[in-house]
C-alpha cells in the first residue's frame, strides 16, 4: 500500500502517525517546529487522509503499512510518534519490529482495549446524506444535535471534500473504518517487550490514559515513562502545543 505522506526538514527521521478521523494535516504545525532538527515524515494511515482505502484494517496490517513505508523510503531506523489510534499503530510496529525503531513516543493512548466510545460519531456521520448539502456549514449544523462539541465537529469536517459531481463527500474511508472499528478498540498483544526508550504523553484533562495503565505499559515497554501535559485534553498537541513539542524535543535529543 502506497501511503500518502509529507516530509519536512532534515536529520534523524521521525515518523508521525495521526489518530482516528485525523490526517497528517493535523500535525503540520508540530512537523514544522521540529523540522529544524529532524526529518519529519507525517503519514496518512490507511482509510485516512489521501491514503488508499481498504476493507482490512487492524493494528497488525497498519503496523505493516508503516514497516513497508520505511522500506520504501529506505529508512533503516526511525523514531516513531503516534497519537491515539496512531499511537497503537506505533506500539504494534515497535513490538513487531524493534530493530527498526529508535525511540517511541505514544500520545494519549494505552495498549489496552477501549470501549466503543466513538459510536455516536459514526452513527451521526453515516446518517448524513451528503448529496443534500451544499456547504460545510450546513453539514456542521446537521451534526450539532448529536455532536454538540464544536471543536469535534470542526475536526471531523476536515474530512469533507468536493465530489466530482460538485457536491460533498467524505475523503476518508468512513464505511471501511466503521466496519473495522471493533479491531481498533482491541488491546495489543506481544510475546516480547520493546526494550528501547519510550515516552508516553497524556493530556492533564484526558481520560484516555491514566496512571492505572502504567503496569500494562511497563510490561510491554519496560523503559517507558509518563509525562503529563498541563491544560490539555486528548488532542494534546493542539491544546498545549509548546509544552508538548518541548517534551518531545527533549526526549528525542537525550542520550
Amino acid at each position: 500500500m502506497q501511503l500518502h505522506f509529507k516530509e519536512y526538514g532534515s536529520g534523524e527521521p521521525l515518523v508521525v502517525l495521526h489518530g482516528l478521523f485525523g490526517s497528517l494535516d493535523n500535525w503540520r504545525s508540530f512537523s514544522l517546529k521540529l523540522a529544524d532538527s529532524f526529518r519529519i515524515l507525517a503519514v496518512d494511515q490507511r482509510n485516512h487522509g489521501h491514503s488508499p482505502h481498504s476493507e482490512e484494517m487492524n493494528y497488525r496490517v497498519m503496523a505493516q503499512d508503516i514497516f513497508q513505508f520505511m522500506d520504501q523510503k529506505q529508512l533503516e531506523r526511525a523514531h516513531v510518534l503516534g497519537h491515539s489510534m496512531g499511537g497503537k499503530t506505533a506500539m504494534q510496529l515497535a513490538l513487531n519490529h524493534p530493530e527498526r525503531l529508535g525511540k517511541l513516543m505514544v500520545v494519549d493512548i494505552a495498549p489496552r482495549a477501549y470501549p466503543p466510545h466513538h459510536a455516536k460519531i459514526f452513527s451521526t456521520m453515516m446518517a448524513l446524506d451528503l448529496t443534500t448539502f451544499r456547504t460545510r456549514n450546513q453539514v456542521q449544523e446537521a451534526m450539532a444535535p448529536s455532536i454538540p462539541d464544536l471543536a469535534v465537529r470542526q475536526f471531523l469536517l476536515k474530512n469533507l471534500e468536493l465530489a466530482a459531481s460538485g457536491g460533498l463527500r467524505w475523503r476518508f474511508g468512513l464505511q471501511e473504518v466503521f466496519s473495522n472499528y471493533h479491531h481498533l478498540c482491541e488491546a495489543l498483544v506481544s510475546d516480547l517487550p520493546f526494550a528501547k526508550p519510550c515516552l508516553f504523553i497524556r493530556g492533564e484533562h484526558s481520560d484516555y490514559l491514566s496512571e492505572s495503565d502504567l503496569p500494562l505499559i511497563q510490561q510491554l515497554f519496560p523503559k517507558a515513562r509518563l509525562e503529563i501535559i498541563p491544560q490539555a485534553g486528548h488532542w494534546v498537541h493542539v491544546d498545549n502545543p509548546d509544552s508538548f513539542t518541548q517534551k518531545v524535543r527533549v526526549f528525542l535529543q537525550a542520550n
